[in-house]
C-alpha cells in the first residue's frame, strides 16, 4: 500500500495475543466465560437496584450507572475480540476501528470521571454526614452523572478527531486484540505533535485530575475513620477494596497512556506484550471487580438480590 493518508486504509489486521494454534480455544474460553460473568453481575446489580425502592438514593444511581459503563465498555472490545480468536481473518474495517476507539474512550473516559464524583460522594458521606442529603440528593447526583457522560463524550470526540488525522503510509498491521489509540498511534508515520496531544489531553486531564480528586477524597475518609470510636475494621475494610479497584484501572491506564514512547516504529515483543497484558486488566478485569468490590459486598444490594431471587422463583 503506497498511499499517503487514513484515507486509503481499508481495514486492519489484529494480531490478537498469539498466533499459536493450541493456545486459541483456551483464551476463548478464559475471555467468554470473564464476558459473561461481567454481563450478569453487572445486569444483576441494575435489575436489583432499580426493583427494589430502598436503593433508589444517589449512591446507587452512582453504582447503577458505573455498571451500565462497564457494560458498554467491556462490550465494545470483548465480543471483536473472541471473534477474531476464531476466525482465520482476524480484520477490522478502518471505520470500525475508528468507532472501536470513540466508543471505548467515551465509556471508559466518562467512568474516569464517574469514579471520582464517586469518591466525592462517599467523602461528603462519611465527612460530613448531616449534610449528605443537601449536598447529594438526587438532583445533585443526576447533574454530576450527566456531567460525567458529557465530559467523556466531549473529550472523546476531540481525541478522535486527532486520531483521524494520522497517516499510516502503508502499515495496517496493529499487534494488539482491539483498536486501542496508543497501538494504533504506533503505526502511524510523520509528524508525532498528535502522538504528544493525545497523550496530554487523555493523561493528564482524564487520569490524573479525577485520581487527584480520588486520592483526596478517600485521604480524608480514613482520617475520619481513625476516630471513630468503633466500626473502623468495616469502614477500613470498605474503602480499601474501592482502592484496589481504583489502583488497578488508574495504574494500568497512566502506564498505558502516559509513559514515555519511542518514537521510533520498532517495538520489542516484550513491550507488546506487557501493553496487552495491562490493556486486559482496565478493559476485561475491571468492568468484572467493579460490581463485586463497589456494590455485592454491601448487605443492602445482598438483599435486594435476595428478594429479586424469590420473586423469580415465585413467578416459576
Amino acid at each position: 500500500m503506497s498511499a499517503e493518508n487514513q484515507s486509503t486504509v481499508i481495514e486492519f489486521i489484529l494480531l490478537g495475543f498469539s498466533d499459536n494454534p493450541n493456545i486459541q480455544p483456551w483464551l476463548f474460553q478464559v475471555f467468554l466465560l470473564v464476558y459473561v460473568i461481567t454481563l450478569a453481575i453487572n445486569i444483576l446489580l441494575i435489575v436489583a437496584v432499580r426493583t427494589d425502592n430502598h436503593l433508589h438514593n444517589p449512591m446507587y444511581l452512582f453504582l447503577t450507572n458505573l455498571s451500565f459503563l462497564d457494560i458498554c465498555y467491556t462490550s465494545i472490545i470483548v465480543p471483536k475480540m473472541l471473534l477474531n480468536i476464531v476466525l482465520s481473518a482476524k480484520t477490522i474495517s478502518y471505520t470500525g476501528c475508528v468507532l472501536q476507539i470513540y466508543f471505548y474512550l467515551f465509556m471508559g473516559e466518562t467512568e474516569c470521571i464517574l469514579l471520582a464524583f464517586m469518591a466525592f460522594d462517599r467523602y461528603v458521606a462519611i465527612c460530613n454526614p448531616l449534610r449528605y442529603n443537601v449536598i447529594m440528593n438526587t438532583v445533585s447526583c443526576t447533574r454530576l452523572i450527566g456531567l460525567s457522560w458529557m465530559a467523556g463524550g466531549s473529550i472523546a470526540s476531540f481525541d478522535i478527531y486527532l486520531v483521524c488525522q494520522l497517516k499510516f503510509c502503508g502499515h495496517i498491521t496493529i499487534n494488539h486484540f482491539f483498536c486501542e489509540a496508543p497501538s494504533l498511534l504506533q503505526l502511524s508515520c510523520g509528524d508525532k505533535f498528535v502522538d504528544n496531544t493525545i497523550t496530554l489531553v487523555g493523561g493528564s486531564i482524564l487520569l490524573l485530575i479525577p485520581l487527584c480528586l480520588i486520592l483526596f477524597s478517600y485521604i480524608q475518609i480514613f482520617l475520619i475513620i481513625l476516630k471513630l470510636p468503633s466500626g473502623q475494621y468495616k469502614a477500613f475494610s470498605t474503602c480499601t477494596s474501592h482502592l484496589i479497584v481504583v489502583t488497578i484501572y488508574y495504574g494500568t491506564s497512566i502506564f498505558m497512556y502516559m509513559r514515555p514512547r519511542n518514537s521510533d516504529t520498532g517495538v520489542t515483543d516484550k513491550i507488546v506484550v506487557t501493553d496487552k497484558m495491562v490493556s486486559v486488566f482496565y478493559t476485561i478485569v475491571t468492568p468484572m471487580l467493579n460490581p463485586l468490590f463497589y456494590s455485592l459486598r454491601n448487605k443492602d444490594v445482598k438483599k435486594a438480590i435476595g428478594q429479586l431471587g424469590r420473586c423469580t422463583i415465585v413467578l416459576r
